[in-house]
C-alpha cells in the first residue's frame, strides 16, 4: 500500500511538474529560472508577442523557447514577434499556420527545429537572423505562399526537405558557411529561376532542385564533389549544365528530364555515369566529353536520350580520340563522334575548373552551319533569298538573315 501510494505521489508531482500555466493569453511550462512556451487548452489566435521574460507565483522566468508543437494548428493566429530571450524554436512549433503571415525572429535564436513553420502557406517571406546555426529538416516544408529566403552565415547545411513544396519561392541566398544541400531541399521550387551555390558547398543530395521547372541557369562550384540521384530532374528551364572536374561520378537521373538542356559539358574528373542520368531530354544536341581514357568512364543503360538503341546527341571529344570513344562502353552507342581542336577542348577544360568565361555556343561557333533556309512566310529554299531569310542552324537555333 505504502509503494502505491508513493508511485502514485510520482506521478502526480510529474502531472504537476509538467502542468502548463497561462499567463496573458500564453501558456508556459517553468523550469529552474526560465520559461518555455507551449501549447494550451484554447488555440492561439491573432497576434502573438511572446516576452523576454514573465512573472507567475512571485517570480520572474526568462522565456528562452518555443516547445514542440506548441503553436501546431493555429490557423488563427497571424503574426508574431518572439523576445529576444528565446534561443530555440521547437519542433512543429508553427507547423500548419495557416493564417499567419509574419513572423518575428530575433538574433537570440540559434535553432530552428525539424517542421517549425511547415505548411504555414500564408508565410510570404522570412528573415532568418545571424544567429541561428541549425536549421531543421522539414522546417519550412509546404510554404506555398513563401517568396524569399535569406539563410545567414552561421548555418552550415541546409536539411533534407527544408524548403520542399514552397512552389513560390523566386530568390534564396545560401552563404559561404553552408557545405551540403540536402535530399529534396529545395524539391518543387518551380518559381526558382535562378541559383548560385557557394564554393563551401560539397555535396548536393538526392532530388535536391527536383522539379525546379523554372530554374534557367545554375553555377556549380570546384567545391562540389557529390551530386545525389535526381539532384536537378525535372530542370524543364535548364539550358546548359557545367559539371566541375571536382565531380567524379553523376548518379542516376541526375538531369533526367531536363527538356530544355541542350548541352552539357562531362569534365574528365567523372568515372561513372548513372543510368539515365540525361535521358528523356530530346533537346540535347551536344555533349562535350573530356575524358582521356573513356574505357575508364563506367556507363549505365540509356544514360543519355536514345532512338532505336543509340544516343542521339552529337559528341564531341578530344583530338585523336574518336576511335577510342567509338570502340569504348557507352560511348560507343553515339552515332555522331567528332573531334574538337586543341583549343576548343583547352577552353572547356577551363570551364569546369571555373576559370574560362566564354559561352560554349561561342567556342564552337565555328561548328555552326546553316541547314535551311526559309521565307518568312514559312517556304524553303534551297538557299537564303533577297529580302528577309529564317535560317535553321545545326545547333537548333534559328536566324533573321536580311539579304
Amino acid at each position: 500500500m505504502k509503494r502505491l501510494l508513493t508511485l502514485s505521489t510520482l506521478l502526480l508531482l510529474s502531472i504537476m511538474t509538467f502542468a502548463s500555466t497561462l499567463v496573458n493569453g500564453i501558456y508556459y511550462n517553468f523550469s529552474g529560472t526560465e520559461a518555455t512556451v507551449v501549447s494550451g487548452t484554447n488555440k492561439y489566435t491573432g497576434s502573438i508577442t511572446i516576452p523576454t521574460s514573465v512573472s507567475s507565483g512571485g517570480k520572474t522566468y526568462s522565456v528562452t523557447s518555443i516547445g514542440e508543437m506548441a503553436f501546431y494548428y493555429c490557423s488563427g493566429l497571424t503574426s508574431v514577434i518572439i523576445g529576444n530571450n528565446v534561443t530555440s524554436i521547437g519542433n512543429s512549433a508553427f507547423s500548419s499556420c495557416s493564417g499567419l503571415t509574419s513572423v518575428t525572429i530575433p538574433n537570440s535564436v540559434t535553432t530552428i527545429g525539424e517542421w517549425a513553420f511547415s505548411y504555414c502557406s500564408g508565410l510570404t517571406s522570412v528573415t532568418i537572423p545571424n544567429s541561428v546555426t541549425s536549421i531543421g529538416n522539414w522546417a519550412f516544408y509546404g510554404c506555398s505562399g513563401l517568396t524569399s529566403v535569406t539563410i545567414p552565415n552561421g548555418v552550415t547545411s541546409i536539411g533534407g526537405h527544408t524548403f520542399d513544396g514552397c512552389s513560390g519561392l523566386t530568390s534564396i541566398t545560401i552563404p559561404n558557411s553552408v557545405t551540403s544541400i540536402g535530399g529534396s531541399a529545395f524539391d518543387g521550387c518551380k518559381m526558382l529561376t535562378a541559383i548560385t551555390i557557394p564554393n563551401s558547398v560539397t555535396s548536393i543530395g538526392d532530388a535536391a532542385f527536383y522539379g525546379c521547372s523554372g530554374l534557367t541557369s545554375i553555377t556549380i562550384p570546384n567545391s562540389v564533389t557529390s551530386i545525389g540521384n535526381c539532384a536537378f530532374m525535372g530542370c524543364s528551364g535548364l539550358t546548359s549544365v557545367t559539371i566541375p572536374n571536382s565531380v567524379t561520378s553523376i548518379e542516376s537521373r541526375t538531369f533526367y528530364e531536363c527538356s530544355g538542356l541542350t548541352s552539357v559539358i562531362i569534365p574528365n574528373s567523372v568515372t561513372n555515369i548513372g543510368g539515365q542520368a540525361f535521358n528523356n531530354n530530346d533537346n540535347l544536341k551536344f555533349v562535350y566529353a573530356l575524358s582521356e581514357f573513356p574505357s575508364f568512364v563506367k556507363m549505365y543503360k540509356e544514360s543519355f536520350p536514345v532512338s532505336q538503341s543509340s544516343y542521339r546527341s552529337t559528341l564531341y571529344v578530344k583530338k585523336g580520340l574518336k576511335d577510342l570513344y567509338s570502340k569504348s562502353d557507352g560511348w560507343k552507342n553515339f552515332v555522331d563522334i567528332r573531334e574538337m581542336t586543341d583549343e576548343q577542348y583547352e577552353e572547356l577544360v577551363k570551364k569546369t575548373k571555373g576559370e574560362g568565361e566564354t559561352a560554349v555556343k561561342e567556342i564552337f561557333a565555328s561548328e555552326i552551319k546553316e541547314v535551311k533556309s526559309f521565307s518568312i512566310d514559312g517556304k524553303q529554299f534551297s538557299q537564303p533569298q533577297k529580302g528577309l531569310n529564317i535560317l535553321k542552324m545545326s545547333d537548333g537555333t534559328t536566324r533573321k538573315v536580311v539579304k
